[in-house]
């Protein structure tokens, strides 16, 4: 299996503990490498992208894992955690501005200097599922973690 960075993430979080959990209202930049810049044609017309990174200072990881939401341990595959097998990140954000190869965006939770894997565009129509079923994590206050964020997960159907 082969994976190839095909840019860099440019944010102002240098260490995990300045990095806020699921992406907050920051503007982080992402650079996209020249020989992979055409592939950025048309992406102006969306409003959001999935964008998909290595989690590249995530070094070791546990099968069960604690989160800030309990005092539980779930399986590392049932959380957020960004300590996995495979250190992949993925986050769901606002595209703000282009410049070139150069993506202004909102939203992304990653360290300055994170490799991109990918970009994709976000389509509600595709991606937004509903009748979900949201397990262990049903009736937690988000806002203890988040702060600001207002949502409770019981909000999700």
């Amino acid at each position: 299996m082969n994976l190839r960075s095909i840019g860099i993430i440019h944010s102002p979080y240098k260490n995990k503990k300045e990095c806020p959990p699921q992406g907050d209202e920051e503007i982080c930049w992402i650079e996209v490498s020249e020989q992979y810049a055409e592939g950025l044609k048309d992406i102006d017309g969306f409003s959001h992208l999935i964008i998909l990174y290595w989690l590249h200072q995530s070094k070791d990881f546990d099968l069960l894992v604690k989160t800030p939401w309990d005092s539980e341990q779930h399986g590392v595959f049932a959380t957020r955690s960004p300590n996995r097998p495979n250190a992949l990140g993925f986050s769901v954000i606002e595209l703000i501005d282009r410049d070139g190869n150069k993506l202004k965006v909102k939203g992304l939770d990653a360290l300055e200097g994170t490799p991109l894997i990918d970009i994709k565009p976000y389509l509600p129509e595709i991606d937004s599922k509903t009748n979900v079923r949201i397990g262990w994590i049903k009736g937690t206050d988000f806002s203890k973690v988040y702060g600001k964020r207002e949502k409770k997960s019981e909000d999700v159907q």
